[in-house]
């Protein structure tokens, strides 16, 4: 990819705002987006950190009370605010723990509410809920400040040594703005909701990326990794307007004997990082297939249905594939590794998506590229300097950082075929 580009995109950070470098991850750890700003949050809404749309920030959350973030929207554009927390890797969870956040105008008017927990696995990993504004609702309209407010759910305790330990976060927020023309307000009535038939073929290697900044590309395949317990691993599909997306992970067999709810947790997002749906494994020692429930087609108009899993796959861009095995496999079936089969189907015919009044931010988060494309097919680099580089521009670092990244990047990239992709659009 050319360099100079990406460079004259670039513009400084704010003054007195930090910026913090990502670090390789271990194998339980989260891979943060390169350049994340560093952003407090705080305990009274007039005190509120400060975001912006197409920035990446990354913060904690303590043990109890509620963070406050502002944002300063317009009246035209709808506001996605995912906050992915990410507990320490001893931490003792039960299936209610998680984090909830809300967005609320400058009255206090309830604009959304998600909340993400840890599910049957019990088991610390990765949660993301989204917070929302979207215009043209009834409440929650007009240009000005919007606070989003993160707090923990649940009692668990965040390890084993002492109290309770303050978790990471990672904040992404992104903007859509309106449809130049005005079309329907219904959500389409019919798809295929078949579950169609599982691909086979010979599966072909390709591990994940240990965040959503560095999700790994795939495209329709049979793709095959290995995980240990407790470990998370990311992956992105390019999803164009009018195709269909249909996922499924094998977790292999084991030798051990017992049962575990929650095994392995396969978890499918939208390109601003917004829940879709994801379905839990309960594990034997048997092969066994987690299947995700059939999603439409993508759409604009989907987001006038009312399920999640419908309302959420409004744009294109990349879906996102989370694979997370259960810390608590060790104690009946071993330490592993457990090799997982992810069988991917993208389906349907892809057209032109509707023409947008303004720009997104960031600008090409509801965009599938050729360059997308190119690198999810097997074989391909599965990420690289080019999206790489428009994430950290977007972030907001000066030319120096820049540099240093990409030329550290591409010296990695020599080093080993899988490369660190893109940060997720939303944070590009």
């Amino acid at each position: 990819m050319a360099l100079l580009p990406g460079l004259c995109a670039l513009v400084s950070p704010p003054a007195g705002t930090a910026v913090a470098a990502a670090a390789d991850a271990g194998p339980d750890s989260y891979a943060f987006a390169p350049g994340a700003r560093t952003v407090a949050g705080a305990r009274v809404a007039t005190d509120a950190g400060r975001l912006e749309p197409g920035s990446v920030y990354r913060g904690s959350l303590p043990s109890s009370g509620r963070l406050y973030y502002r944002i300063r929207l317009t009246a035209a554009d709808t506001a996605y605010i995912p906050v992915t927390a990410v507990p320490p890797a001893d931490a003792t969870v039960s299936s209610t723990d998680g984090i909830s956040v809300s967005v609320q105008d400058a009255r206090g008017a309830s604009c959304s509410y998600a909340a993400a927990r840890f599910g049957a696995a019990q088991s610390p990993r990765p949660v993301t809920a989204l917070g929302q504004r979207e215009s043209g609702r009834t409440v929650c309209q007009g240009s000005g400040t919007y606070y989003v407010i993160v707090q923990r759910l649940g009692t668990g305790s965040a390890g084993t040594a002492g109290p309770a330990r303050r978790w990471d976060l990672e904040i992404a927020p992104a903007t859509e703005p309106r449809p130049a023309r005005a079309g329907a307000t219904t959500a389409p009535r019919t798809w295929d909701s078949a579950t169609p038939e599982p691909l086979g073929g010979e599966a072909r290697e390709r591990s994940g990326g240990a965040g959503f900044a560095s999700a790994r590309p795939l495209d329709q395949g049979v793709w095959r990794t290995e995980l240990t317990p407790g470990e998370t691993r990311f992956y992105k599909v390019p999803v164009d307007w009018g195709r269909q997306l249909h996922a499924s992970a094998e977790l292999d067999g084991s030798p051990g004997h017992g049962y575990l709810g929650g095994a392995l947790d396969l978890s499918l997002y939208n390109p601003v990082r917004g829940y879709v749906e994801d379905v839990a494994l309960g594990y034997t020692g048997a092969r066994r297939p987690a299947v995700l429930a059939p999603v439409p087609p993508v759409e604009y108009d989907n987001r006038y249905a009312v399920p999640a899993a419908v309302t959420s796959v409004r744009f294109a861009g990349d879906y996102y594939l989370v694979l997370h095995l259960s810390a608590q496999l060790t104690g009946t079936f071993g330490r592993g590794p457990f090799a997982v089969t992810l069988r991917v189907r993208v389906a349907g015919q892809a057209h032109a998506g509707p023409q947008y009044a303004g720009r997104p931010v960031p600008g090409d988060v509801f965009t599938v590229t050729g360059q997308d494309r190119q690198a999810a097919l097997p074989g391909g680099t599965g990420g690289g300097g080019g999206p790489a580089m428009k994430m950290v521009a977007a972030a907001g670092l000066g030319l120096g950082t820049l540099l240093l990244v990409g030329l550290g990047g591409w010296a990695l990239a020599a080093r080993r075929p899988q490369t660190r992709a893109s940060a997720q659009k939303p944070t590009a």
